[in-house]
């Protein structure tokens, strides 16, 4: 008997300290949400607009993930290659080989969506599956 009581007031305060942190989420949404933060014209919105997308060229917006297996008595597809590329197509393409004793990682400089640096098959599809897709 005494738990079970025990166990109600345990609740409710919980129960109380979730509408008060609901509550707080609330009034510091609205006050991060003024309209004074914004320019108010339409010139002024426009060039917010451009600087955010001038800074977004250079943010690693083109993913993907490629997994294979790397051995015919290995499977499972542990390998992977990820390419992390801009919207230039600059960045970078990480393997990962798996094998049954050892794992082997390497990192390949991508420029313009090619590479100096000689590609496997599965890291070019990487690649190509990176320019495709954007976040």
């Amino acid at each position: 008997m005494v738990l079970g009581i025990v166990a109600l007031l345990v609740a409710l305060a919980a129960l109380a300290l979730a509408a008060l942190t609901y509550l707080e989420v609330r009034r510091g949404a609205r006050r991060t949400a003024s309209a004074a933060d914004l320019p108010a014209d339409v010139p002024g919105l426009r060039a917010e607009v451009a600087a955010l997308r001038q800074e977004a060229k250079g943010a690693l917006r083109h993913l993907a993930v490629v997994r294979y297996d790397a051995f015919d008595e290995m499977g499972g597809r542990l390998s992977w290659s990820l390419a992390l590329l801009d919207d230039g197509g600059d960045g970078v393409v990480v393997t990962s080989i798996r094998g049954r004793d050892e794992s082997r990682t390497y990192a390949k400089p991508i420029a313009g969506w090619a590479s100096e640096s000689e590609l496997s098959p599965e890291e070019g599809e990487a690649v190509a599956h990176a320019r495709m897709a954007r976040m």
